[in-house]
């Protein structure tokens, strides 16, 4: 698995995985799976964006902001 943080990706409107400062993956789509840390535990997910226009994590608290959400996706 590549591990690392949500990042805002401004050059194309989406959030993408960030190791470091480097793009591990420049942005995700709606419908693209991932796991997040929520309390501890890697729990699996997807990205999709809601009727307000803002980005969420389909079952977690994450939705709007999600810099720095510690994320991992396939190798």
């Amino acid at each position: 698995m590549r591990e690392g943080r949500l990042g805002y990706n401004c050059e194309n409107g989406r959030y993408g995985l960030l190791s470091m400062d480097l793009w591990i993956d420049r942005g995700f789509h709606c419908g693209e799976c991932m796991e997040v840390l929520v309390d501890d535990q890697w729990v699996r997910t997807r990205m999709e964006m809601n009727p307000a226009m803002e980005w969420y994590l389909v079952g977690t608290p994450y939705c709007g902001n999600l810099e720095y959400v510690r994320a991992r996706i396939p190798e």
